[in-house]
This record gives C-alpha cells, sequence and structure tokens, in this order.
C-alpha cells in the first residue's frame, strides 16, 4: 500500500492516509504508488521525463505561476505541478497554459463546480451508471464506463449530474501517477437510448464536455469507444461535432455491437463480460465508488480551494 510519505506529498489536503475498501478479495483505492520501471521508461519515451529535465520544469512552471499573481494554487506541492507537466511532456510554458485554462474553465462554469464534492453527488452514484473498472487495460490506462442508456433514468438524474460525477472521477484520475503517464479511456455504453434521452442533449452541454477534453483537463484521454450505440445517437453525436478539433475526433471510434472492434484497442483480459471480456475481477458500482471518494472528501475540498481570486474572462 502506498506509503504516508507519498500521500502527504501526493494530495493537497491533510489526509494521512488514502482510505480504501474491501470488496470479496479485492481493495479498492488510489493508486499514489511510484512510477514502476516499465512505466518510468514509457514516460521517458512519450513524455521526455527524466530526473533533469523533470527537475528543470519544476522550477520553470514555479518561476511562470509566480508572475500570475491573481491565481492561487499549491506551488510547494511537486507532485502537483507534474499532474500538469506530464501531459504537456514537460514543457513548462505549455503546463501554465494548461493551468491557467483548467481554472478558467472552473471559474465559467462555477455553477457546476463550487463545491463540487462526493457527499453532495449521491444520486449520480445511486443509480449506477458511471464506473471506473478496477483494472487498468493493457497499456496501464484507467476505464471510465458511461452507461447512458437503458440504465440512465434521465428524469431522475440530470446530464448535469452525470457531468459531475465524470469530474469527481477524473479529479481522483488526475493523482494516480501511472494515470498521469497512462492516460485514460472512456466507454460510452449507448444501449437503449431513447428519443426521450436524445432531447436532454444540448449544443451548451456538448461544448462543455468537448471544451474540458480538449483544453481543460490534466489527463491523457486516449480514446473514447462508442459501443451499443442505436440509429438515435446519430442525433447526439451531431451537436458534438462542431466542437471537435481533428485531435479529439480522430481518438474517438464507435463500434456498435462489434465486440472484435472494441477488442482491437481494449484486451478482452482488461473487460467484463458485458463487453465480451473475461476479467474476473468484481464490478465496482455506483454506492461503492461514492464511499470511496466521500472518504476523500477533504482532498476535494483541498483542490475546489485553489482558483482564481477575480473574473479571468477577459483574459480568454
Amino acid at each position: 500500500m502506498t506509503s504516508a510519505a507519498l500521500v502527504k506529498e501526493a494530495l493537497l489536503s491533510d489526509l494521512e492516509e488514502l482510505p480504501n475498501l474491501k470488496i470479496g478479495d479485492y481493495i479498492l483505492h488510489i493508486e499514489l504508488d511510484e512510477l514502476t520501471p516499465e512505466v518510468k521508461e514509457i514516460a521517458r519515451k512519450e513524455l521526455r521525463e527524466t530526473p533533469e529535465v523533470r527537475k528543470e520544469a519544476i522550477v520553470e512552471l514555479r518561476d511562470l505561476l509566480r508572475e500570475e499573481t491573481d491565481l492561487k494554487c499549491p506551488l510547494d506541492k511537486e507532485a502537483w505541478l507534474v499532474r500538469f507537466l506530464r501531459p504537456c511532456k514537460f514543457y513548462p510554458e505549455s503546463a501554465f497554459e494548461l493551468i491557467k485554462r483548467y481554472y478558467q474553465f472552473k471559474q465559467k462554469h462555477s455553477n457546476l463546480y463550487d463545491g463540487l464534492v462526493p457527499t453532495k453527488n449521491k444520486n449520480i452514484f445511486d443509480h449506477n451508471i458511471l464506473t471506473v473498472l478496477p483494472n487498468r487495460d493493457q497499456f496501464g490506462r484507467r476505464v471510465l464506463i458511461l452507461e447512458l442508456g437503458k440504465k440512465w433514468k434521465h428524469n431522475k438524474v440530470s446530464l448535469d449530474e452525470v457531468y459531475k460525477g465524470c469530474v469527481l472521477f477524473l479529479e481522483c484520475a488526475m493523482l494516480e501517477p501511472e494515470t498521469q503517464v497512462a492516460g485514460a479511456v472512456v466507454i460510452f455504453d449507448m444501449d437503449g437510448l431513447s428519443l426521450q434521452q436524445v432531447w436532454q442533449f444540448t449544443p451548451p452541454f456538448a461544448k462543455r464536455i468537448v471544451d474540458l477534453l480538449q483544453d481543460a483537463i490534466a489527463l491523457r484521454i486516449k480514446n473514447i469507444h462508442i459501443v451499443n450505440q442505436p440509429y438515435l445517437f446519430n442525433m447526439v453525436f451531431a451537436l458534438f461535432k462542431p466542437f471537435l478539433r481533428e485531435k479529439l475526433r480522430g481518438r474517438i471510434i464507435f463500434h456498435g455491437t462489434d465486440r472484435d472492434s472494441l477488442h482491437s484497442y481494449l484486451s478482452p483480459k482488461s473487460l467484463p463480460a458485458q463487453y465480451g471480456g473475461t476479467l474476473e475481477l468484481p464490478r465496482i458500482d455506483g454506492p461503492q465508488w461514492y464511499k470511496l471518494l466521500s472518504m476523500c472528501e477533504k482532498e476535494y475540498e483541498a483542490v475546489n480551494s485553489y482558483g482564481y481570486k477575480k473574473d479571468v474572462e477577459s483574459k480568454k
């Protein structure tokens, strides 16, 4: 399990140890362990990460952030700086711009982000339409699954609640060193999508999701897999298309019910049976994730305590 020193370095709050949840023989926890030699090699090859580059980039990024006087951020936390340097391949200027966009985005959408903690969003977890697989895929990536078809009761769970649940997972993923390096993939399971559900989607919602993924998150989203989508899904995707830039558009893959197609990207060994996989670990359902994330409430409160001190819309 992660040492107390690693926890103290990685977290913004004063949590002394990370909570964990025993599910059968499996222990669910946020993984803050140091990178294995294999993952360090991926970081070197793909992100230019070496001790020398890392040290120099941290110093430069701190200097840049000190000049951004209306932004409150944890400059003393090296792990927090690295969290933004990794997706930017350790180019300090790029990480600086990402940090500014991250906090500007939160301010722009303050109606969703203010006070965003697990205990205020129990409903989305109770409906069990969001989960993260307990394992990583064959490339070490986290796998987030959204089931927005027949399991989604749109009259009981709004899309804004779905969005906030995703953000809570993404903020958690950003803490994990291996996820920072390897990235994450998302599976949208649209089985049973109805016309009434399609009507819940709006252009502003689509733009917010795309802006988050393209510009305002310190996480490498490697692929978005659309599975079990009916023809109706074309109406939903049409709302998103105008906002997609080429890079993200190229990472969205439509599989329908073709499991061989999905397996060409995600190994069956890393997928549950519902996607033709052979994964034997238990599914972690929404209430279980809620229990774990709620134990990390102090960390979410600490994350929320940073940001711009005044309106930054004029900077955009």
